[in-house]
């Protein structure tokens, strides 16, 4: 399976979710911006990146990118997010049907890579683990506001 559909599939799984909650979803037209979804929670609008991670065999985690990449008809870029790209990403596992929910200043606080550990093989628990199925994360986002 190539990465489009991947992406494709991370993102119908988010819109899936997000309409099951009984919220708004907006899609931007085109894929120049960078988040791929807009919740629409109470009338707040959240700015979400939507990621497909993938499972590294020897490893036994899944691993997902956190950089932006464009491509054009020969050359694919990567570069960096900014804090202000948007609100929060969502990583997809798509044979766990699972989500992390990370807020912008932690997925772009890593390398160029989150390994996410699945597996119960480690006695510490890895930082991610506090963002798997982090949905309220979300919902409380901008209460203040």
């Amino acid at each position: 399976m190539d990465t489009k559909l991947r992406g494709d599939i991370a993102e119908q799984a988010a819109v899936l979710y997000a309409l099951k909650q009984g919220w708004g979803v907006l899609r931007p037209v085109g894929d120049r911006l960078p988040y791929d979804l807009v919740f629409d929670i109470a009338g707040r609008f959240i700015k979400i990146q939507v990621k497909s991670a993938w499972l590294d065999e020897p490893s036994g985690n899944y691993v997902v990118d956190n950089r932006r990449t464009k491509t054009n008809r020969r050359v694919m870029l990567r570069d960096v997010y900014q804090p202000t790209d948007f609100d929060f990403a969502l990583v997809y596992l798509e044979n766990l049907d699972l989500f992390y929910v990370f807020p912008v200043d932690v997925f772009i606080s890593y390398g160029s890579e989150i390994h996410l550990v699945e597996a119960e093989k480690r006695q510490r628990k890895p930082r991610s683990t506090a963002y798997r199925n982090a949905w309220h994360l979300i919902q409380q986002f901008r209460m203040t506001d």
